[in-house]
């Protein structure tokens, strides 16, 4: 079975696209990437068709992942049936998309990426767009560590 992911923050540029690009790295290197589908959305179409956000690439360059996606905002009318699992990045985007839900089973699809944190005890990972180089590395470090912790949830090995 393929797990169908779409991670969602703000304005897809910084957040979601690095959740993308950490999540394919982490199936790659665990040789399941073909039993997923992994994509990313913005609630807002603010940055609609940019490339991720340079500081954000620089920083995830480093790490050895590359930000591909174009900014995207999240559809309502097929997000919901070409995805098992949506994931936000934090409370206000967790909102956002549970304001577009159609029924209870649109409901069900959605977490929050730090539910599935082990290591780091954060709420949300939070919008880096206005800080520093520091909050560019703490989104990645919470979205490698909640990565791990998805791929648990979904392949079964505990959450």
């Amino acid at each position: 079975m393929k797990h169908r992911v779409l991670f969602v923050c703000l304005g897809n540029i910084c957040r979601s696209p690095s959740a993308e690009a950490v999540f394919k790295g982490l199936t790659e290197k665990k040789g399941r990437s073909s039993f997923f589908k992994i994509d990313s959305a913005g609630t807002s179409g603010y940055h609609q068709g940019e490339p991720a956000d340079a500081r954000m690439q620089t920083h995830a360059v480093k790490r050895g992942y590359h930000l591909t996606s174009v900014s995207r905002p999240f559809d309502p009318f097929t997000d919901w049936d070409n995805f098992d699992i949506i994931v936000a990045m934090d409370d206000s985007n967790l909102l956002d998309l549970k304001e577009m839900a159609r029924n209870k089973n649109d409901l069900k699809k959605l977490y929050k990426m730090t539910d599935f944190s082990k290591r780091f005890n954060y709420n949300e990972v939070p919008d880096p767009y206005y800080g520093g180089a520091q909050g560019f590395e703490l989104v990645l470090d919470l979205l490698e560590d909640a990565g791990e912790g998805l791929y648990a949830f979904l392949e079964g090995e505990g959450s």
